[in-house]
């Protein structure tokens, strides 16, 4: 931990980029104060508990545990202090609309066996080959332009060599022929590009570079906390406190307070009452942030007029009955439309015709999520955003679940339903998400890396930024990189 500095930093959310930050900051010798509207930690990564089962509201996927450990390496700490992850091998089973399916494996070998097995054994081969590119992928981006902070695009200038490395890896390519240059089987296209959806594109659209997602999944592995997801955000929030940070939950902010000169010099809560501080760091979903804590202050053009990822219908389910065979802790169904369902959802702004759906089954992993003979479903179909679809969702809504039922019942899950709740992208924006879209900003070009809008303003400073609408983007790595950066950004406005 650095030594001991001067100043008080308030952040704005309880999430996991604010938790991350905090940590971050008290690793520095920050005095820190977390506001978090609700009544435990987590933000997006919440829990929700009914009729005997517990669900997980929000990212159900686990991976560069590097990543949550070097927030509580800043304090001292180890994430093994305070969670316990399980690595999950399989990673995922995937299912095909000709009834075939593919088991992604963390071990290479078996992953290898597997791809023979399902594939053949030149894709098998090819894979080797395709591993050694998604490390090198990885080795390139997240140095250099993931884990980095920009001011302006020329900011890409500073290692050109990476730059060089990136360019020469094809990562300005387009991800889904990428994928197909190295395989032939469909299946594999489907199975090493879907993670395009997590970056809010077509694999036809989005850059190559986003394989860096599939290194994720494949090669650092998938993990499940134990006692569910929401473990990890409460054991960054007991880091925080355990450091000497202050969390105020059941607090709503106003809005940011802004001194004579513009800066940042603190937060009014709903209550009244004022919070002084030296920087202010907000986590809220950017357009959000900038429409309801900084009133009469322009959100930068992106987060008012930029492309929106794709949202998602969320179907959470607690059911009686036995599991079909085939099926793991995560599960993917593809449609045999690829490219039609991403233009229904993406361009045409209309429910997937024949969609591709994820199925995590979090209680296989967690005995305490259900009861006894019981297990929790979380079914995700990808569905337009608001600004893209003009959907009805009272009506569409029902109709929606019913088809998921049919597909549940046709796989084999269990339906006989004892408790559920759909979340819908109208309750995607009354929980603060722009677009209806738990999923932020799209990555496209001129979205991705310099060009995202920034996690600084230069019309306030001390105003920093983290989360998934800024630097550098969506997911659970992303945002714990996010609030890296913003403590960064702190440090260098108080030193």
């Amino acid at each position: 931990m650095a030594g001991v500095v001067s100043g008080h930093v308030v952040v704005v959310g309880a999430g996991l980029s604010g938790l991350a930050t905090a940590l971050h900051l008290l690793g520095d010798g920050y005095e820190v104060t977390v506001i978090e509207r609700e009544s435990f930690p987590g933000g997006r990564n919440g829990t929700w508990s009914q009729d005997g089962f517990r669900f997980d509201t929000g990212p159900v996927v686990f991976t560069m545990v590097n990543l949550l450990e070097e927030a509580f390496a800043a304090v001292g700490r180890t994430a093994s202090d305070y969670v316990t992850l399980k690595l999950l091998d399989p990673g995922y089973h995937t299912h095909y609309a000709d009834g075939s399916r593919l088991t992604i494996h963390h071990d290479h070998a078996a992953m290898r066996a597997e791809i023979a097995r399902v594939c053949s054994q030149r894709d098998a081969e090819a894979f080797d080959r395709f591993v050694v590119w998604l490390k090198a992928l990885h080795d390139v981006e997240l140095p250099y332009f993931i884990d980095a902070n920009f001011d302006t695009p020329l900011d890409l200038l500073r290692h050109p060599v990476a730059a060089l490395k990136l360019w020469g890896l094809r990562g300005f390519g387009t991800l889904g022929p990428e994928i197909a240059s190295w395989f032939r089987d469909e299946r594999l296209h489907k199975a090493f590009s879907f993670q395009a959806l997590y970056a809010g594109l077509a694999p036809e659209r989005a850059l190559a570079l986003y394989a860096v997602i599939a290194y994720m999944d494949v090669i650092a592995g998938v993990r499940f906390p134990e006692g569910g997801m929401h473990a990890v955000p409460r054991g960054m929030a007991a880091a925080i406190t355990d450091a000497g940070g202050e969390i105020r939950y059941d607090c709503t902010v106003w809005r940011v307070q802004r001194g004579l000169d513009g800066s940042a010099s603190g937060v009014e809560l709903a209550s009244g009452q004022t919070v002084a501080s030296d920087a202010v760091v907000v986590t809220a979903d950017l357009p959000v942030a900038y429409e309801r804590l900084l009133p009469g202050l322009k959100a930068p053009r992106a987060a008012r007029r930029g492309a929106f990822s794709p949202s998602a219908l969320v179907w959470h389910l607690g059911v009686r009955g036995e599991l079909p065979s085939g099926v793991g802790h995560h599960n993917i169904h593809f449609g045999q439309a690829w490219g039609e369902a991403f233009e229904d959802l993406i361009e045409h702004g209309r429910p997937m015709a024949d969609p591709s759906r994820f199925v995590a089954i979090p209680s296989l992993d967690d005995p305490d999520a259900a009861p006894d003979g019981c297990h929790t479903l979380y079914v995700l179909e990808p569905v337009p955003n608001l600004r893209v679809g003009r959907i009805d969702w009272e009506v569409e809504a029902p109709r929606l679940r019913a088809r998921m039922l049919d597909f549940l019942t046709g796989f084999g899950y269990p339906t006989d339903i004892v408790t559920e709740k759909l979340v819908t992208p109208l309750d995607w924006e009354a929980q603060g998400m722009a677009a209806g879209t738990p999923f932020a900003l799209a990555h496209t070009l001129a979205q991705t890396g310099p060009f995202r809008p920034r996690n600084v303003d230069a019309r306030v400073p001390g105003l920093v930024f983290a989360g998934s609408g800024t630097t550098p983007g969506v997911g659970i790595p992303m945002v714990l990189v996010s609030g890296k950066l913003a403590a960064q950004r702190v440090r260098e406005r108080l030193r």
